[in-house]
């Protein structure tokens, strides 16, 4: 087994998968914190490097295309603050980021794991149910519906048309842009029979984004529904519909999302109306 712990978080190898925990350092990202505990299969891997810097060095994880559907959303977007595939090691511990990225290659050498393209997701994507409130609106998940809820800052032509539900069969694509420069960001819903080629102020499957604090947890509600989508590998599916319900819907992992949501509504990332809300949701898929 091999261990680095750092204020920026904590990545273990057992030899099967890395174990990939944020750290609690106010530095962290509320993407990552949001995120929770990822486990990587080494079979998700393409490769792992470590780079030294004179104040701090990074571990850097390569997933194999289309092995996380946090990355198929957001197309390699996510910054470097964001970014969970991404470790920054302080100088003392230089020595065990080198350790760990060798037990790491040694091991896809061993168990020769392919580096080309996944033929499915390997990682389940953000737990359900999920609610990120950013740019002009709140997007929410229950892992069968989204639902996006205008706010004040909304144009008034895309707002009139009130609250979007958009069932999980009817989306055929989705998309996380941060914003970058003068150009605002986006997250859009590519919707069965309403093709769109509106800006996303002016498009009711989309949300604008400006490049504020919590713009990118809507890349978790992208990851979210990409996870429930057909995989890219298999086009000739794109009309059949949802994927069938994981292993993440089970009792256990709805008991665990709630342990995440209070953990986030103590720490300030959810709201009180966030906070019942999602939790409402979770209930009620326990019973």
């Amino acid at each position: 087994m091999a261990e680095i712990l750092q204020r920026d978080g904590t990545w273990v190898f057992d030899g099967d998968a890395l174990r990939l925990t944020p750290g609690r350092d106010k530095t962290v990202s509320l993407l990552r914190r949001a995120l929770g505990e990822l486990v990587v299969p080494l079979g998700a891997l393409a490769g792992i490097s470590f780079e030294q810097g004179k104040k701090s060095g990074r571990l850097r994880l390569r997933l194999r295309d289309g092995a996380d559907p946090l990355v198929q959303a957001t197309g390699g977007r996510l910054t470097e603050p964001h970014d969970p595939y991404q470790l920054v090691v302080e100088p003392d511990r230089y020595g065990v980021a080198e350790y760990l990225a060798d037990e790491v290659r040694n091991a896809l050498l061993l168990e020769r794991v392919p580096a080309g393209p996944a033929t499915g997701y390997l990682l389940p994507g953000p737990s359900v149910p999920l609610s990120a409130a950013a740019g002009d609106a709140t997007a929410a998940f229950d892992g069968e519906h989204v639902r996006l809820e205008w706010n004040w800052k909304t144009e008034d032509a895309k707002a009139a048309a009130g609250t979007r539900t958009l069932p999980v069969e009817d989306i055929l694509a989705v998309e996380w842009q941060p914003a970058a420069g003068l150009e605002n960001g986006y997250l859009r819903f590519t919707v069965r029979n309403a093709p769109t080629k509106q800006p996303p102020k002016y498009d009711p499957n989309a949300v604008e984004l400006w490049g504020f604090k919590k713009d990118p947890l809507m890349a978790l509600v992208a990851a979210a529904v990409q996870a429930r989508l057909p995989h890219p590998s298999a086009p000739a599916l794109a009309d059949a519909g949802p994927r069938p319900v994981t292993s993440e819907d089970d009792h256990d992992a709805l008991l665990r999302r709630l342990r995440e949501l209070g953990e986030l509504h103590r720490s300030g990332v959810l709201t009180d109306d966030e906070f019942t809300t999602a939790k409402q949701a979770v209930l009620k898929r326990m019973q």
